[in-house]
């Protein structure tokens, strides 16, 4: 990675450096580049597309990861500007790496939880890199079990490498909290909807998305294990993580024919980092959508249509 570019970008961010150059020269010297840049900006356009249309799994990991991608407070910015954050699991404290609270998408209330990470080392640190503690699986079960009460349909945002591995999440009951979400969302009578945003890590990311309808960002990941983890794992050597990635087949589009993820949700050229707004507008509407449809089932019918959905996932022969 290159600052907050990555290394296949690099013929772009050339290409879009040297044409703020020439559109800073025009603007100070008064001088007419206007057919270089139409030019420039030709290649550019060329270029993205050349660079974004052939993206290898591991390179979506990357955009996926990406430290200027959206997060989910990002994401609630504009998809739902009045969200209100509800704090702690009543048992331990409260987990800044998961957030949650009641907020409303066109009108319809929701109760919302997400995974969130930090812009910088400071924030990254009190979100603990977006890696929940057991209080924080608790906290998010907490709200689910709010919202269904107040019948409220579920919207889940996830983006976390996984659960904190440490010693101290693992004596607070870290696989217990994992458990008790997987058994509780399954039986959840209310609509619930669950957005893959950025990485989807393991069973950190299962313990907040077992829903009716699972979206995917375009550049969103989502895998049992990191490529990095399935590489130490299967190679003793974490630098195999680009053929890690490949076999796991953890891109969007991977797990859509997979029947993992029901849809895929498009990002601008070059991953949503680039228009933030653009990439929550169509993710915005994809979950206005999906909840105008799971709305007009009763409590029984959905948690039956959830069960037969997971039960259906993966294939395997009886010998």
């Amino acid at each position: 990675m290159n600052g907050t570019w990555l290394d296949f970008e690099k013929k772009i961010v050339e290409l879009e450096r040297k044409i703020e150059d020439l559109r800073n020269f025009t603007a100070t010297e008064g001088v007419e580049l206007s057919d270089e840049i139409k030019r420039l900006e030709k290649a550019l356009d060329k270029e993205r597309r050349n660079t974004y249309s052939k993206l290898t799994r591991w390179q979506r990991v990357q955009l996926a990861r990406h430290p200027r991608r959206p997060y989910t407070l990002d994401y609630l910015e504009i998809i739902a500007p009045d969200f209100t954050e509800l704090h702690g699991d009543r048992l331990f404290r409260d987990d800044r790496a998961v957030i949650g609270g009641m907020a409303s998408i066109d009108g319809v209330p929701v109760m919302i939880i997400g995974q969130q990470k930090g812009r910088n080392l400071k924030e990254n640190q009190e979100r603990n890199f977006g890696m929940p503690h057991p209080e924080g699986y608790r906290k998010a079960l907490r709200l689910m079990r709010l919202g269904a009460k107040n019948r409220m349909p579920i919207v889940s945002f996830i983006d976390t490498p996984g659960a904190f591995p440490g010693v101290e999440a693992e004596e607070r009951g870290q696989a217990e909290a994992i458990a008790d979400n997987l058994k509780e969302m399954a039986r959840l009578p209310v609509p619930f909807i669950v957005a893959v945003i950025g990485e989807g890590g393991s069973g950190g990311a299962l313990a907040m998305s077992v829903g009716d309808v699972i979206l995917m960002m375009e550049n969103a990941i989502y895998s049992v294990i990191s490529p990095e983890g399935c590489a130490a794992i299967l190679w003793r050597d974490a630098a195999m993580k680009q053929r890690a990635a490949e076999a796991l087949k953890l891109t969007a589009e991977d797990l859509l024919q997979l029947g993992v993820a029901d849809e895929v949700i498009p990002e601008p050229l070059g991953g949503a980092h680039r228009d933030a707004s653009a990439a929550a507008s169509s993710l915005k509407e994809a979950i206005s959508r999906h909840l105008e449809a799971l709305k007009k089932l009763d409590p029984t019918e959905l948690v039956e249509k959830r069960y037969d959905k997971y039960k259906l996932m993966g294939k395997y022969i009886e010998s």
